[in-house]
């Protein structure tokens, strides 16, 4: 965790900020559509399929949004101006769970540390009287950004499956409780839950303004979920391992260490025979 950079911007603080020539403000909203017609004032653009995922025919291998390479990454970064230098500040309109929270997740796995998610989004900033547009920007020209390798930990399905089944080991499920019960299942293509892994939904970690919960109470939600569990041995998962990032993200503005991402998640799980746990656990 960056020791002196929260990884949570207040929205009240983004107008200052937004005057320093080293911020490039990033819109990870899932509608194109809507960020041509209107976006915070600056803002470039990235595509969660496109920019932050190297989606495959068959999501049996690798799920929904596996990551792309580091070198495919690279240069998504190049071309949205992001160098060593850079303080980025993402935002999404889904409170931070739809590809915000992914994309500082995959900045601080390039070794990037100066990344924030503006807390709220952009309904929240667009309160403060942050200023929109419909204008696109054009980035600065930077040199390439080079890094040879994920950073931040992950999991793959075995090792998934194994931790699942050990009382040492915790993987948290962030879905909402229906998807987790097998109650209904919108996206994918088995309901249900792994087998051994608990719901904690990533819902949990916003107020009901829809912010995220203090540092402190988020520590102490955590904490007593894991129990005796050290935060080296937690996976998080979601359907296709994007909502699990806000998730990860939490536990970094609570001061825990980042637990491992299974990026496959259940997009992947589900297409693979797998046993499959459905109701309360």
């Amino acid at each position: 965790m960056n020791e002196t950079l929260s990884p949570i911007l207040q929205p009240e603080h983004l107008s200052a900020l937004a005057k320093n020539k080293t911020i490039v403000l990033i819109d990870a909203g899932p509608s194109r559509e809507r960020y041509e017609n209107e976006h915070l004032n600056g803002a470039l653009y990235v595509d969660l399929n496109t920019d932050l995922a190297a989606v495959p025919q068959d999501a049996a291998h690798g799920g929904r949004h596996p990551l792309p390479t580091p070198e495919q990454f690279g240069k998504v970064l190049r071309r949205l101006g992001i160098s060593a230098e850079s303080h980025v500040i993402v935002y999404d309109d889904k409170n931070g769970s739809n590809a915000a929270a992914r994309f500082w997740w995959m900045l601080r796995a390039a070794g990037h540390p100066k990344v924030q998610v503006l807390n709220g989004g952009m309904q929240a900033a667009v309160k403060t009287g942050f200023p929109v547009s419909n204008k696109i920007p054009v980035a600065e020209l930077v040199e390439n950004y080079n890094f040879s390798h994920w950073g931040l930990r992950t999991a793959d399905m075995t090792e998934v499956e194994r931790s699942a089944a050990d009382s040492h080991h915790l993987v948290i499920d962030v879905r909402d409780k229906e998807r987790f019960d097998g109650i209904t299942e919108p996206i994918d293509l088995v309901a249900g839950h792994i087998p051994g892994a608990v719901n904690i939904p990533f819902i949990t970690n916003l107020d009901s303004n829809g912010l995220f919960l203090p540092p402190d109470i988020l520590k102490e939600k955590y904490t007593e979920a894991l129990g005796n569990i050290s935060p080296e041995n937690v996976t998080v998962h979601c359907g296709s391992g994007v909502t699990a990032c806000h998730t990860l993200l939490a536990m970094d503005y609570a001061g825990l260490q980042i637990a491992k991402l299974y990026v496959g998640s259940w997009s992947e799980w589900s297409r693979n025979d797998k046993m499959t746990g459905r109701g309360i656990m």
